[in-house]
């Protein structure tokens, strides 16, 4: 009987689409590539004196790479040639982008196949795609194998290039290339603008106006805020420069810096007049829903709303896809197939009503340089789309919260405009004797002019299923949606019931988080998305960069790194170059450029040519040109960031450290950013060094002499152990011989950092000696479980065996008793920063039918029922006010009949381990 065989990349994959394709085909998997670029150490000893030395590429013949079969792939590559001498014909079925192209070349190079091979592609796991990718075979695309191998060869010279100079000059272990060089950079730059930033403060006055009010009328008031004075704009947050200036161009329009005598001048001149209604305009307000998901968006979107990290988001997508819950999810394309656009009309009608369905399906453009167009966007698979609620039962918790933001994202893109429109009013108030300020010193304005706005949403159209989140705005103001304006006329005279003055200050521009981080890259197209994901991971890996909530903030190792790529290989992180190498890749993929003579250009540099003037024309630096004129880097200067005043910052082995001029140092600690180190800081950061070893007294149980320090991650006490003598350590044995030497480690001295209430200057013998006593045994509970009370990376907390609870401060460790820990554990654990728990919303009552009250409490999800064992969430148009006790245990009742839920469980397939050689293989030619 014949077989087929079809290999595939996951081994998540094999058990659903052998299903589909039935007994005739054998399904195997290659787990990832079976091989890559041999590591110069792992090269045969006639090689590594060779052209292939160096990089495992032979830069002087075409660039030939030297490939190695994985030592972990060995027995997968053992049973797949087993398999294809059983088959007489090959399916290659790996992802269908450049990687996966390049793995089915591997495989077609390593297995060497004699039966007939085809190409199998498909988007999505379903019976349907995976019948229609069988019936639609192709041949291997070698322009999409030569771009991954050229994109492969390019890191691999990068990274062995540039990465020992970094070894040499800033520190072991650290690592350069081609798009995690440029992430960093664009979080360093965004970090000396902050430094560089010096903050502007401005005034401005909101005031509460009524309209009507007069006899068998109701008052309706709204919020104004001034907005001009005799027609000269008054300066907000925008107007100001990093300098704190006003820009040239609001100096120009005559724009008003109010300051703080001017605006309460200002704000007590408004309550004091008659505002009028100068001017009102309504306009019909429409906004369209986004596009699908590609895989940076994704990526965007699930930081801001899932807060899931990009790393964690592909893994989690990587499992929905090879599970069949959605398309692929490495694309760059926002296009939905016919089938799909179907699908998600008709999902739409079906939910939401047919008033929600467009006239037209919708078209999204994929406005990306070189998108993959043969993938989709990212969508839930299928001709027919699962809702969240029917695939709730078969998805972990992660999985779930991402199908459901795909799903939505996915409907949503499909669905009719919101509308409604945004009504505007501007009020005039004569003023009476209001001084400006600043450079409007002595001016006196006669009229302010205040604005409101308003958007009302009269149809929800697509936000009833989605709405697509937003990085955070530097001059974010806050939004007027749903804010709804009284009806006004010209004319109207309206009353202050209200005016207030405020200062403000302008802010340094936001730190990048992941998400912003990806769009920025996106958007200067750099890098892949699909590689994006690995991109945030390696900075961080790395030390490049620390999170502060979401934030990236760079380390001080990052502004070394930074600055010795920029000023000696200033092309790989100029962003506009390391664009066009991406875009060059394009061009490979697509036939138009010859991988070799790309590579020769990048590597050695392009042959001199002569312009149309007979002078030479000359490019950007090779990478050899750029080594070779490199010549001394000083690491000291590398390594060092002025922060002024004399101080430097200096990137040590150890971590970073502050140098003045006459050489005195003091730490750094951790947790401060580059932006908060200012002259201050760091004169403050020298005083506490003062102290730093200073000598609190002796410990009168050991002896030892208790010292406070000041370390990397902030102030704290330590003993000082006596160093064993030289004739202790010489000293014979018990039978007269030599003392033998052991690997005993050395005892380690009892460390405790310091309360926040604590300073290294103050810090006592007797509090210094406390510290050092915790953990603190505060006593037993009645099954005779010690509990003690410790000092930990996120507090001072108690802990029970394995079980812990939060305490709220730091002096509670020495003062807790084991009556207050006793009632700590009896209480359910809270997340960390969750509020106490709340009491019931209302009683309801003894439950008939099992003798427990039931009460209504407000959850997370909304309000729900519960005896104490069994909670259910209250149905649409149940009120907790005046819903009754009888729908409680009626709702009960069927919850509880309905038993717990089933907890979805999964198999996994083995395979039987088998011995292999390694082969030794070199890239063919390919025609």
């Amino acid at each position: 009987m014949s077989k087929k065989l079809v290999i595939v990349e996951s081994p998540n994959k094999v058990r659903s689409i052998a299903g589909y394709l039935g007994s005739d085909f054998d399904v195997e998997a290659s787990v990832g590539h079976i091989r890559d670029l041999a590591q110069p150490s792992e090269l045969p000893a006639a090689e590594k004196k060779g052209p292939y030395g160096k990089f495992a590429v032979d830069v002087e013949d075409g660039f030939k790479p030297y490939y190695v079969i994985n030592p972990d792939k060995k027995k997968t590559v053992t049973q797949l040639r087993k398999a294809l001498k059983e088959a007489d014909e090959l399916y290659l079925a790996t992802d269908d982008d450049r990687e996966g192209e390049a793995i089915a070349w591997h495989l077609l190079e390593v297995l060497k196949p004699k039966v007939p091979v085809k190409r199998m592609t498909f988007t999505e796991i379903t019976r349907e795609a995976v019948g229609r990718a069988l019936e639609n075979t192709r041949e291997l695309d070698t322009d999409r194998v030569d771009a991954q191998e050229t994109r492969r060869i390019l890191d691999r010279l990068v990274g062995y290039e540039i990465s020992p100079v970094l070894w040499r000059k800033v520190r072991a272990g650290l690592s350069a290339g081609r798009v995690q060089s440029v992430a960093t950079r664009l979080v360093v730059e965004r970090e000396r603008e902050r430094m560089a930033f010096t903050a502007a403060g401005y005034w401005g006055v909101e005031a509460e106006l009524a309209v009507g009010g007069g006899v068998g009328q109701e008052a309706q008031s709204f919020t104004a805020r001034l907005a001009t004075l005799d027609g000269r704009r008054v300066a907000t947050g925008r107007d100001f420069d990093d300098d704190g200036q006003l820009r040239p161009a609001a100096v120009k329009a005559g724009t008003v810096h109010l300051h703080e005598g001017g605006a309460r001048a200002v704000a007590d001149a408004v309550l004091r007049s008659t505002p009028q209604v100068a001017e009102v305009e309504e306009k019909p307000y429409k906004r369209r829903p986004a596009a699908p998901f590609t895989t940076s968006t994704l990526q965007q979107e699930a930081s801001r709303k899932l807060r899931m990290n990009p790393r964690e988001t592909m893994r989690v997508a990587q499992g929905l896809y090879e599970n069949g819950f959605i398309t692929y999810m490495r694309t760059d394309s926002t296009v939905l197939s016919g089938q799909a656009v179907s699908a998600a009309r008709a999902q739409v009608a079906e939910l939401y009503g047919p008033e929600y369905v467009p006239a037209k399906p919708r078209l999204y453009a994929t406005r990306t340089k070189g998108a993959q167009e043969a993938h989709e966007a990212i969508r839930p698979a299928g001709d027919h789309f699962r809702t969240p609620a029917q695939v709730a039962g078969e998805l972990s918790g992660s999985q779930f919260r991402l199908y459901e933001l795909i799903w939505k994202r996915t409907v949503a893109s499909q669905m009719a405009d919101a509308v409604g429109s945004t009504a505007t009013v501007r009020v005039q108030v004569p003023l009476m004797s209001a001084d400006g300020g600043a450079r409007d010193a002595g001016l006196t304005f006669r009229m302010a002019g205040l604005t409101a706005s308003g958007t009302v949403i009269t149809f929800r159209g697509f936000l009833a299923a989605y709405e697509e989140g937003r990085d955070a705005d530097r001059y974010d103001s806050g939004s007027d949606k749903d804010v709804r304006l009284p009806a006004m006329r010209v004319g109207d005279s309206l009353r202050a019931l209200g005016s207030e003055a405020a200062g403000h200050e302008t802010t340094p521009p936001p730190r990048y988080t992941e998400a912003s981080l990806v769009k920025a890259l996106e958007e200067r197209e750099i890098g892949r998305p699909s590689t994006y994901a690995a991109t945030m991971s390696v900075i961080a890996d790395r030390g490049y960069v620390d999170h502060r909530g979401q934030a990236l903030v760079p380390t001080w190792l990052a502004f070394a790194v930074t600055r010795l790529l920029e000023e000696n290989f200033a092309e790989l992180v100029d962003y506009d170059f390391t664009a066009s190498m991406e875009r060059d890749l394009d061009r490979i993929a697509a036939g138009e450029e010859d991988r070799v003579a790309w590579l020769d250009r990048f590597y050695n540099g392009a042959r001199v040519q002569e312009g149309a003037d007979g002078e030479a024309e000359t490019g950007a630096r090779s990478l050899s040109q750029m080594l070779a004129s490199l010549g001394e880097i000083d690491a000291r200067a590398v390594n060092s960031i002025d922060i002024g005043e004399g101080l430097t910052l200096r990137v040590g082995r150890y971590g970073p450290y502050l140098e003045d001029a006459e050489g005195k140092r003091a730490n750094v600690p951790a947790g401060i950013a580059p932006d908060e180190l200012t002259v201050a800081k760091a004169r403050e950061l020298f005083e506490r060094a003062a102290d730093d070893g200073r000598e609190l007294g002796t410990d009168p149980v050991t002896g030892h002499t208790i010292i406070a320090k000041d370390g990397r991650y902030g102030p704290y006490v330590t003993e000082v152990l006596p160093e064993e003598t030289e004739a202790e350590a010489g000293a014979p044995a018990e039978d007269g011989g030599p003392r033998k030497r052991t690997a005993k480690k050395a005892a380690k001295p009892r460390t405790a950092s310091l309360f926040k209430s604590m300073s290294l200057a103050t810090v006592t013998l007797e509090q210094a000696l406390d510290l050092l006593s915790l953990p603190r045994v505060v006593g037993q509970d009645a099954e005779g479980v010690d509990i003690t009370a410790q000092n930990g990376r996120y507090g001072p907390y108690l802990k029970k065996g394995t079980d812990s609870r939060s305490l709220e401060t730091e002096e509670q460790l020495f003062t807790v008793t084991l009556e207050q820990a006793n009632e700590l554990f009896a209480q359910p654990k809270r997340r960390r920063g969750q509020a106490a728990a709340r009491g019931p919303l209302r009683e309801l009552g003894t439950d008939p039918a099992t003798g427990r009250p039931v009460v209504i409490k407000d959850g997370r999800f909304g309000p729900y029922f519960t005896d104490g064992e069994t909670n259910v969430t209250l149905r649409r148009g149940d009120d907790p006010a005046t819903v009754t006790p009888e729908r409680a245990y009626e709702l009960l009742a069927d919850k509880r009949a309905k038993g717990p839920a089933k907890k979805r469980t999964t198999t996994r397939k083995t395979t039987a381990k088998k011995k292999t050689t390694s082969a030794r293989s070199t890239r063919s030619s390919r025609a």
